[in-house]
């Protein structure tokens, strides 16, 4: 139980005082005998303990209407309220490069679009305080989820990425500047932009360079990052003859561009040619933005006050009941 007024309690200290003082005026004698001998042996009824039970009907009665007063609740639950955190976008290529499988773990070959959205989802699982969105893209850009704070829906919509999902092309200016229409109306703190592709730009109708002046004119702080391999990397098609081999294709990524953009912005650019290295840059971005969250709590309460009044309203009609009553009569 917790109090709405708790400084009302301190009244309870003057019902006491109060009925000491009620019953001390109401002692004196209503008339006066000389000798009050004959008195004493009149027998005693049971309506003169009763009368005396007056006065403490009356005190726990004002009580327990103090105890209504202070405000008595219950809490139900606690809720944290986002306060300062970080708004983000997550821009993922999705083009059909994205395919090639010059990332592994100590088990398997992974292409890069798995890898990026494994690391990804880890990513997502370490910001649970801010509202993180979606934009994938190859020949256009498409937003695949809005900033929001379901980060386990966020985390489905990053599962179900394919290879190819959005045309065949890279159009890294359109993506970057969907991703900052998402933030036009954030009000956060600090407004990032995290692309990763593994190409050069030769789709879109905007070009990256002016995508970064835009995200700078907002305050969108940009992290570039080129996933692929250094050299030639393996890229799995279909066979003629059926099933899959795999081709070497050269990796070409814009790396002069990507910084371009990323210095335009206050960001940075990484380099990842593995999943280690992957996993590495997206730490690093999560540690320069983190934030001082002070998250406040909120209970959402129950209040109690009702049933106290109830038993102090009961407990002083009863005892005016009585007392316009047989007891209320009697002498004192």
């Amino acid at each position: 139980m917790i109090w709405r007024y708790p400084e009302a309690l301190a009244l309870l200290v003057l019902v006491p005082l109060a009925e000491w003082w009620r019953c001390r005026r109401a002692a004196r004698p209503a008339l006066h005998f000389s000798d009050t001998k004959l008195l004493a042996r009149l027998p005693s009824t049971w309506t003169v303990g009763a009368s005396a039970a007056l006065p403490w009907l009356r005190g726990i009665g004002v009580a327990l209407l103090v105890v209504a007063l202070a405000g008595p609740r219950r809490g139900l639950s606690d809720s944290a309220v986002r306060t300062d955190a970080v708004d983000i976008v997550l821009v993922m290529d999705v083009s059909p490069s994205m395919a090639a499988e010059d990332f592994s773990t100590r088990s398997q070959r992974l292409n890069r679009l798995d890898a990026a959205k494994r690391v990804v989802a880890d990513f997502i699982r370490r910001r649970p305080n801010d509202r993180l969105g979606l934009v994938v893209f190859a020949a256009w850009p498409y937003t695949a989820s809005p900033l929001t704070l379901d980060h386990a829906w966020l985390e489905q919509r990053v599962a179900e990425l394919h290879v190819g999902m959005v045309g065949d092309g890279t159009a890294i200016g359109s993506a970057l500047g969907s991703a900052v229409n998402r933030l036009r109306e954030s009000t956060a703190k600090s407004k990032v932009v995290v692309l990763l592709t593994d190409g050069m730009n030769n789709a879109g109708a905007l070009s990256p360079d002016d995508a970064a002046q835009a995200a700078a004119a907002m305050s969108v702080r940009v992290y570039t990052i080129g996933a692929g391999t250094r050299g030639m990397a393996p890229v799995p098609v279909r066979s003629p003859f059926g099933g899959v081999q795999y081709i070497q294709q050269p990796v070409e990524i814009d790396e002069a561009l990507l910084q371009r953009m990323a210095a335009a912005t206050g960001g940075r650019y990484f380099r990842a040619t593995d999943l280690e290295g992957l996993e590495e840059i997206y730490r690093q971005i999560d540690a320069l933005e983190k934030t001082e969250i002070e998250a406040r709590q909120y209970t959402r309460f129950e209040e109690r006050f009702a049933p106290w009044a109830a038993a102090g309203a009961l407990a002083l009609a009863i005892e005016l009941a009585l007392s316009l009553g047989r007891l209320g009569r009697l002498p004192a």
